[in-house]
């Protein structure tokens, strides 16, 4: 399958070049190169041997890696190696929200703490397997700079000398995709890539795992973060990491998301030792997608961007149709935006179920605009 740095692979009879030449690596990519080279203190590496696929269109392509002999003895020696985070993720892109993001599970504690990598307007990136933290920024400064995921892997793969160990997925912002395997990954491992996304996953029960993470995430409707936990729980009901269940994670970055809108952190949840992390994290992503809105409606409200602010904590509060502290921020964006009796239903049932916010609505000039109404008065009693 390999001829110096080049790999060709069938799918479905179809010649589809998965990798990049030395010799054929553009100047600007050999430029970043040598920039990633000279700051990282990693010398280059020859490439021992894996398989990648790559994606711009809306197609998929899978690729798998056996190491030699029996595939349980591998398994079992890895299983002595804490090192090695044998996992199945999948990075996603979804180009019409400008959203990023990654979710992981494994036999691995806190693997949210190594695999994950995603920045808003730029991509993701998973590094597994024994995993190259490194490669998360380092992946995400050369798409960056303008390389396509393609040429991000090939300079990642030059400058690592145990390139064959590692496994990554790399999606940029605008869709095109590239995913790696090494040759000495740990079966079954292997992945898949395709327009807005990579999947891949080593020492899993099998192919199917990958299958169903691509399958389901291509399927299911809904933003982002919904797409990514649908395809985990798929990945997982497939078979998942051969070992079972530990840890699990979901990283969602957009332009200007984190509180107030200073980073990019959407959605940041993990759970780092369960016994059923995946659930689990299903508990957490749908409070997350809640607070995301939230956050969002509250940041107008701060830049005094009222309309937009309602819209958002009115699609919070039905969310969260319960909390009430969800109820509180209501009242005041309702109020703020003109709605003075909305705002008033919405404080009441706010301090109905917690009356501790009594406290907090008596100063909070947030409310002025209801001082001397009787109604309003009478709730602070």
């Amino acid at each position: 399958m390999w001829t110096s740095d080049l790999a060709v692979m069938l799918i479905a009879g179809v010649p589809l070049i998965v990798g990049l030449s030395g010799a054929g690596a553009a100047s600007g990519e050999a430029a970043v190169e040598a920039a990633i080279v000279a700051t990282s203190g990693v010398g280059a590496g020859a490439d021992s041997g894996g398989t990648a696929a790559a994606a711009a269109a809306p197609s998929s392509s899978a690729a798998a890696v056996a190491a030699p002999g029996d595939g349980k003895t591998v398994i079992e020696a890895a299983r002595s190696r804490p090192g090695i985070v044998a996992t199945f993720s999948i990075v996603a892109a979804d180009t019409d929200t400008g959203e990023v993001g990654v979710a992981v599970a494994s036999r691995f504690f806190a693997v949210g703490s190594v695999v994950p990598w995603a920045r808003a307007d730029v991509g993701a990136v998973a590094t597994q397997a024994t995993a190259n933290t490194s490669y998360g920024p380092r992946g995400l400064d050369l798409l960056a700079a303008g390389l396509s995921p393609e040429e991000a892997l090939a300079v990642l793969k030059r400058t690592d000398a145990d390139i064959s160990q590692r496994q990554v997925g790399i999606v940029a912002a605008d869709g095109r995709s590239v995913t790696y395997t090494g040759s000495k990954c740990n079966p079954w491992a292997g992945g898949r890539a395709g327009k807005n996304y990579a999947v891949q996953g080593n020492i899993l029960t099998g192919e199917a795992v990958v299958a169903a993470l691509e399958k389901t995430f291509l399927e299911t409707r809904g933003d982002l973060a919904q797409r990514l936990y649908a395809a985990l729980v798929a990945g997982d009901a497939a078979g998942g990491d051969s070992r079972g269940r530990q840890s699990a994670a979901l990283y969602v970055a957009r332009a200007h998301a984190g509180y107030g809108g200073f980073n990019d952190r959407a959605i940041d949840v993990r759970v780092d030792d369960h016994a059923d992390p995946i659930k689990e994290l299903g508990r957490l992503t749908t409070m997350a997608r809640m607070n995301d809105a939230w956050n969002r409606g509250w940041t107008f409200f701060t830049q005094k961007k009222f309309a937009e602010a309602l819209l958002w904590q009115e699609k919070t509060a039905a969310m969260a149709p319960d909390n009430p502290e969800v109820l509180y921020d209501l009242a005041v964006i309702r109020l703020a935006a003109g709605k003075k009796a909305e705002a008033l239903d919405a404080l009441r049932t706010a301090v109905t179920a917690n009356p501790k916010l009594r406290t907090q609505a008596r100063s909070d000039k947030d409310l002025d605009a209801l001082r001397g109404d009787a109604s309003f008065e009478a709730l602070l009693k």
